[in-house]
């Protein structure tokens, strides 16, 4: 376990896939989900080198086929950690004989966690140091904790600054289809109930806000979670689960019509020879 602490936050990570294990406030508050396997046994997973499921479990790159698991492979492998500070820690995985079996592209991914004040920061860097393209897709995934109870759970709300609704797109066996639903917001805001994801989770393709906040409506709870440039966003849990998970995505699971070629797939992003790829999410706590 690698600690990064200040006067406002301690934050916990594993180099087992890079994850945020614990964010606790200066009050002992526990901000992440624990990852409790009765309902799902990850915190705040990596999603690279694909987000979301392939169609039929594999893609297809220069006429030959390869077969990835949901969310890619990058939250089952062990980074590379350096401690940089107090406050910031580095995470490297790079390509080798093992992951080219399946994905076969030279990279270099990089992941740094950084305190300041009371905000977590993490930044995704992609690089490719070959002279081929790198196709590929990334994620976070963090399931925030909201009590031990279904009326804890229902205390709280999400509230998007910039939508007045949210178009999400329908999910089969892990796949996107063509078809949407509408969920309405008042005054830009989504109280949590556990029914919402019944039928798996709510995939935006179209959010305009580059924010959210995740408030109480019992007590003076507010999480600020921002992200910029990423086009899709998930929002899920587990079946009654008490936890929120908000995803920003650069890619997204495949189509149901999708032809399995990775040069094709929705939301992909390109890097040429020696091109590197930045992207960065944050969460603050006001207590």
């Amino acid at each position: 376990m690698i600690t990064l602490q200040n006067s406002f936050l301690t934050a916990d990570f594993i180099p087992y896939g890079a994850e945020l294990r614990s964010l606790r406030t200066a009050h002992g508050r526990e901000i992440m989900w624990q990852a409790d396997p009765a309902y799902w046994a990850k915190t705040s997973p990596v999603l690279f080198p694909v987000v979301g499921a392939l169609k039929d479990g594999f893609y297809v790159h220069n006429s030959k086929k390869y077969e990835l698991p949901r969310h890619g492979f990058a939250r089952d492998l062990i980074f590379e950690p350096e401690v940089l500070s107090d406050t910031a820690v580095r995470f490297t995985l790079r390509s080798n004989g093992e992951t080219k079996k399946i994905y076969p592209f030279d990279f270099i991914f990089t992941i740094v966690y950084q305190l300041e004040d009371n905000r977590l920061t993490c930044f995704y860097t992609v690089e490719n140091p070959a002279a081929s393209v790198l196709y590929f897709s990334v994620g976070a995934h963090p399931a925030f904790f909201l009590g031990n109870t279904k009326e804890d759970f229902e205390s709280f709300e999400l509230w998007f600054p910039d939508d007045n609704e949210l178009v999400c797109s329908s999910l089969h066996n892990g796949l996107t289809g063509a078809a949407t639903k509408t969920v309405k917001l008042h005054n830009g805001i989504l109280p949590l109930r556990h029914a919402l994801f019944y039928e798996d989770a709510l995939v935006l393709k179209s959010l305009q806000s580059s924010k959210i906040l995740l408030r109480n409506k019992k007590e003076p709870f507010l999480l600020e979670f921002t992200f910029r440039g990423f086009p899709y966003f998930g929002i899920w849990s587990a079946r009654d689960a008490n936890f929120v998970c908000l995803e920003p995505w650069c890619g997204i699971a495949d189509s149901v019509h999708h032809n399995n070629d990775i040069s094709c797939k929705e939301g992909i992003s390109i890097l040429h020879a020696k091109e590197t790829f930045h992207k960065s999410w944050s969460v603050a706590i006001v207590q």
